[in-house]
């Protein structure tokens, strides 16, 4: 029986929620402010918070920040927004949020998208964990569900870990954002800007500059490449994906938030 912390201001949203969840055979706990929703975090560790961006005192953004900064950084977040708005989405995605429901929405949809998330999450613990991956000092334990680089543990939210984990296993090739979603999310359809952000967050953890990226390129027109800097196979694998016009993403790379929303927030 999975746990699940609902932070929500809003009385009648957070029950309806929390009645959709228990009938799915969640338990819930509930919050109605951010602090309040750390306390019941650190005190009962759920396996996925249910999070609303708009909170009195402290947003839901700052509870993300917090919650990734701390022992709770692997657990998956769901973040609900109050506005269609695609800059308050990125923002939600670039604080670590997995997966994001605009408000109004659907409780069924919402309690999906958990079901979703949890899976996604328990499949990765119950498939077979195969060998560590080991590339430009970055090293993965599937089973351990574990990364460091040069030996300093990266703390990685469930999705880092399975897009670092997918791009390693596949050097040097060019892999379109669709399919990055269907093979990391699992999701047939979704928000490609999610695949964007998640890239960009890897990159702030894994990259000496992630400004000038080395490890995960973009490939303009396609989608993301793993390199591995001074290995000859993998640069002989990228240059047969040229010659062969490797399908992948026509819509490549999307344009961060603007700035101003980035470190306002």
């Amino acid at each position: 029986m999975h746990k699940i912390l609902v932070v929500d201001d809003d009385p009648t949203v957070a029950e309806v929620v929390t009645g959709y969840l228990e009938r799915a055979g969640c338990t819930v706990d509930r919050a109605a402010d951010g602090p309040q929703a750390l306390r019941l975090a650190a005190a009962h560790r759920p396996d996925l918070v249910v999070l609303d961006l708009m909170l009195p005192g402290m947003d839901g953004l700052e509870v993300c920040r917090r919650l990734r900064a701390g022992d709770l950084a692997p657990v998956p977040v769901i973040m609900l927004t109050a506005r269609g708005d695609e800059d308050d989405r990125i923002l939600g995605l670039e604080v670590g949020a997995d997966d994001y429901v605009t408000k109004p929405f659907s409780p069924r949809e919402l309690v999906l998208r958990v079901e979703s998330v949890l899976r996604r999450g328990g499949a990765a613990v119950e498939r077979p964990t195969g060998p560590e991956l080991a590339a430009a000092g970055i090293v993965l334990d599937p089973g351990a569900r574990r990364a460091t680089k040069d030996g300093r543990e990266l703390a990685l939210t469930l999705r880092e870990f399975d897009l670092l984990a997918h791009l390693m296993r596949h050097p040097g090739r060019a892999i379109g954002r669709e399919r990055l979603m269907q093979d990391v999310w699992g999701w047939e359809f979704g928000d490609l800007s999610t695949v964007t952000v998640h890239v960009r967050r890897l990159r702030g953890k894994i990259e000496d500059d992630p400004a000038r990226p080395r490890l995960i390129q973009t490939v303009w027109g396609v989608g993301y490449r793993f390199d591995v800097p001074g290995d000859r196979d993998v640069q002989a694998d990228v240059r047969a994906d040229a010659d062969r016009g490797v399908p992948g993403d026509p819509a490549g790379d999307v344009p961060p938030a603007p700035l101003s929303r980035r470190e306002g927030a």
